[in-house]
């Protein structure tokens, strides 16, 4: 009972945090209008690059256009929406060399919330939105024949994307406490996993399509779930079902990004130590 108390307690103090984060990036509000626009730009370009593809071909590794931009859609939804929410985990290295880590660790409220809470970019809110109505449009537009399953594998599908990604975004983010000059081996996995996930599996091949697509799991951020919802079999071979894993894989990943940042908390080592 007092351990769901002192839960319930902390709650306020969270709200606080992103309320205080909210006013101060809207408080110059040309400036917060002028980010929140400018920061669609990546998304769109993402879209953009898959579109200009078709003006020379007709499909993407076997598929369409509406169908690749289902995966589109739900790359980028998951994608943009994580980066909102967990994104800003990648300054983590910031704080272990300057030492603010330690300030954060000494204060009653879970270590990770705090940290996404102290910068949380706001500014990229658009990006967020803008995939999502990809995605939204991308299903309008395909031959999708509707089931009370893929309903509801439309809404669990880009949701799982943003757990996943959100678990890469922290997991990469862990090796700050034994390597802080690790951004670019943790970009490797976060803006490299997005790059993947935009296009059909089919498009690569070999070992490379091994490791992140199963290895890793980014093929059941979109293709997979892809091919559940256009009623499409994979032209990979694997069974069907495959395509309604996406919730469970985000799980796994959620798990497994967990239990790395816990072992990365203890090993860190105070400035002052």
């Amino acid at each position: 009972m007092a351990d769901r108390t002192y839960r319930l307690g902390v709650v306020p103090a969270y709200l606080a945090l992103l309320r205080g984060q909210a006013r101060s990036q809207a408080s110059y509000r040309t400036s917060f209008v002028v980010d929140l626009v400018g920061n669609v730009g990546a998304t769109v370009f993402d879209v953009l690059t898959v579109l200009v593809l078709f003006r020379v071909t007709r499909d993407l590794g076997g598929f369409d256009r509406t169908e690749a931009m289902v995966m589109v859609g739900l790359s980028s939804a998951a994608f943009a929406t994580a980066d909102l929410t967990v994104g800003n985990i990648e300054r983590v290295r910031q704080y272990v060399r300057t030492g603010l880590l330690d300030a954060v660790l000494v204060r009653p409220l879970g270590a990770l919330p705090q940290l996404l809470l102290m910068d949380l970019p706001v500014r990229k809110a658009a990006r967020s939105l803008f995939g999502i109505g990809v995605l939204v449009t991308a299903l309008a537009l395909a031959d999708v024949s509707w089931t009370p399953g893929r309903v509801a594998l439309a809404v669990l599908a880009p949701l799982a994307g943003v757990v996943f990604f959100g678990s890469i975004f922290v997991a990469t983010a862990t090796l700050s406490f034994w390597w802080i000059d690790s951004g670019e081996v943790g970009s490797a996995f976060t803006y490299g996993g997005r790059d993947f996930t935009t296009y059909p599996m089919t498009v690569y091949s070999g070992w490379f399509r091994a490791v992140f697509a199963y290895g890793l799991g980014f093929g059941f951020v979109a293709y997979y779930p892809a091919l559940a919802l256009l009623g499409r079999a994979d032209p990979l071979g694997l069974p069907a079902w495959v395509g309604w894993l996406a919730p469970g894989v985000a799980l796994l990943a959620a798990a497994g990004a967990a239990t790395a940042w816990r072992v990365g908390v203890r090993h860190y080592r105070s400035t002052g130590s």
